[in-house]
């Protein structure tokens, strides 16, 4: 969300930003809506200061004992004139809010500029992709052959994108959900949460999916939305409020499960876990003063890739182009895994930074110790991973020629102590 009056004062770098996004200059048709909303308010207040000056008049003409049956017309016509003036600028005010919250977020100086993925640039690659004496198996045809990854079932009672997993299968998913909690929570100093996944409209428009992207989700019955991330519950935490910055940086993390309806991805990832509509994942939120927001990015981008060190999973960061970033991020990270039965990379976490995009739409402000004025904060999200993509990966790495796979050392605890996922037996030392 954007302020007018800062794109009033700098027309020209607002338009850069949209065309950076690929979208044509947007200030001229903005400030003609601002104008509209702007003259009728002047109108009404004209009006309204008119017939002050009537009531003054009428008060005289009566104390003289004559007629103001004139005067009093006047005044009647005046409501009536500045009713309409406010309709009309109430009309000019939502349709610049409109037009206002269809608006991506404007990408930093340093983002790359491109019209898709293609222009992403590559940031690092960590660890050495492995090496097979056979032809590595996409990671369904892992887990269907281990016989503990069900499609068919999951389609009878739910249809198309969804999965059962069973045993250790199962297992493992808990597993990785719990080792990424204790990571971040532990080691990385967030703080655990557990919010709600059902949301009033009001939170998906604070974070940037309502009113643009209602298709990508599910709604009830009754008009509520489940989450398509944690992102949406844990940066409303502030929503509406004002945050003392000695409090911050705040740095949050949740396990939930996740709902998408995948408008769109028709033909895309149809098989397999890679794009489901119910999923579990870890997502990571921090909510900051402006002047740290460039430092908190590029820490948690941070603490998404030490869980695939930990786990001994190749992978390489991206930073996204213009094109390719999501509406609310100023900047983004997509750190990739490398999956060897796809023979490529596929993001398994993206890592935003939203300045004080988010900020505005949920009214989200700070203030340091003795200040008077408030300020918005800034927010920032990440996945810390996507717990269906990283056991897609585990499979995928760790597969073997016998069909079984093997359990990253930093899991087995939490397995107790289980070594190798089999299809004959799972094995513990």
């Amino acid at each position: 969300m954007f302020d007018i009056k800062w794109i009033r004062d700098n027309r020209d770098e607002f338009d850069r930003g949209m065309t950076r996004r690929g979208l044509k200059p947007q200030a001229k048709a903005l400030l003609a809506l601002d104008a509209s909303r702007r003259d009728a308010l002047t109108r009404a207040q004209e009006i309204q200061a008119e017939r002050n000056k009537l009531a003054k008049e009428i008060g005289a003409a009566k104390a003289k004992g004559g007629d103001a049956k004139a005067l009093l017309a006047k005044v009647a016509d005046s409501k009536d004139a500045e009713a309409a003036a406010v309709v009309a600028a109430e009309a000019a005010a939502a349709a610049l809010d409109k037009a206002l919250a269809g608006l991506p977020n404007l990408p930093a100086a340093d983002v790359p500029d491109g019209p898709d993925d293609a222009a992403n640039r590559e940031v690092r690659a960590v660890g050495e992709k492995p090496t097979f004496d056979f032809k590595p198996k996409q990671h369904f045809e892992v887990g269907e052959a281990l016989g503990l990854m069900d499609f068919e079932a999951a389609a009878k009672m739910s249809g198309a994108r969804f999965v059962i997993l069973s045993g250790a299968l199962a297992r493992i998913e808990r597993a990785l959900a719990n080792f990424m909690l204790d990571l971040h929570t532990r080691d990385h100093g967030l703080v655990e949460v557990s919010p709600p996944v059902l949301v009033k409209d009001a939170a998906l428009y604070g974070t940037g999916q309502l009113p643009k992207f209602g298709a990508d989700l599910f709604r009830t019955t009754d008009g509520l939305w489940l989450i398509p991330t944690a992102e949406v519950p844990l940066t409303n935490i502030v929503a509406d409020t004002i945050v003392d910055e000695t409090t911050l940086p705040r740095r949050y993390a949740a396990l939930t499960p996740c709902f998408r309806s995948e408008a769109g991805a028709a033909g895309k990832d149809t098989r397999g876990m890679i794009r489901q509509h119910q999923f579990n994942k870890v997502e990571m939120v921090t909510v900051c003063t402006p002047e740290a927001s460039d430092h908190e990015l590029e820490r948690m981008t941070n603490c998404a890739e030490e869980v695939l060190r930990r786990l001994g999973l190749p992978f390489r960061t991206v930073v996204l182009s213009t094109g390719s970033m999501g509406f609310g991020a100023r900047k983004t990270y997509d750190v990739e895994v490398w999956l060897p039965g796809q023979g490529q990379y596929r993001e398994i976490s993206s890592c935003s930074d939203c300045g004080d995009f988010q900020a505005r739409r949920m009214k989200a402000r700070c203030r340091s110790k003795g200040d008077k004025r408030t300020r918005f904060v800034h927010t920032l999200n990440g996945s810390g991973l996507a717990v269906g993509r990283t056991l897609i990966a585990i499979l995928e790495n760790g597969q073997r020629a016998d069909g079984s796979v093997a359990v990253p050392d930093a899991l087995r605890p939490y397995m107790g102590g289980l070594e190798v996922i089999s299809k004959h037996g799972d094995k513990t030392n």
